[in-house]
């Protein structure tokens, strides 16, 4: 009777030792599930940031190619009239040369003037002389004004260049920041470690 008392117990205790083993497993494959929800559910909000992500990066590689695309337009004109200009200074540069050598000219012609009472005859013809080399300094002294225009017409165009690459660049900044503002918005929603 003691054996069977035994057995009985040692049934319920095996009873027992089995409920207590189901919800065990039962709890184990519950946590199981809720992490693997956890896991899906961090899944899809990492897919959701890496797609958005990507899209930011997207539109600022266009901005900034669309950046680069209107600095190369603006270069290039900055660059035809620097061109412009240099082709000026060197025309200014030949005309100055050719005023030095009359100069020259004419120091060399008034030095001949000391010996002014032997040759008042050759005096005539060296006035003559520098009376025509006086018309050449006036002809590249009006070429060197004309020249001179241009070059300021060409500095002015400069500046109106520049200050429209300004207003583009500083509407560039403002797109920046415009297109920036999801990122941000983003950023304060879901926080990236």
């Amino acid at each position: 009777m003691a054996e069977q008392k035994k057995q009985a117990s040692q049934g319920q205790d095996d009873t027992i030792l089995q409920q207590q083993f189901l919800r065990a497993v039962s709890s184990f494959e519950g946590i199981m599930l809720s992490q693997i929800d956890i896991k899906n559910r961090l899944a899809d909000r990492l897919n959701y940031s890496i797609r958005t992500g990507l899209i930011i990066l997207g539109m600022i590689a266009a901005s900034i190619l669309i950046l680069l695309l209107t600095l190369s337009s603006q270069i290039n004109r900055i660059s035809g009239v620097v061109t412009e200009m240099n082709r000026d200074f060197t025309s200014v540069s030949e005309q100055m040369v050719a005023i030095k050598k009359s100069m020259t000219s004419i120091e060399k012609r008034v030095a001949l003037l000391q010996e002014m009472d032997d040759q008042t005859r050759g005096m005539e013809l060296e006035m003559a002389s520098i009376g025509g080399d006086l018309a050449t300094l006036h002809n590249s002294v009006e070429r060197i004004s004309s020249s001179l225009g241009g070059v300021r017409n060409n500095v002015d165009a400069i500046s109106l260049i520049i200050n429209q690459m300004d207003l583009e660049v500083y509407g560039m900044g403002q797109e920046m920041h415009r297109m920036g503002q999801p990122a941000r918005s983003i950023n304060r929603m879901i926080p990236l470690p």
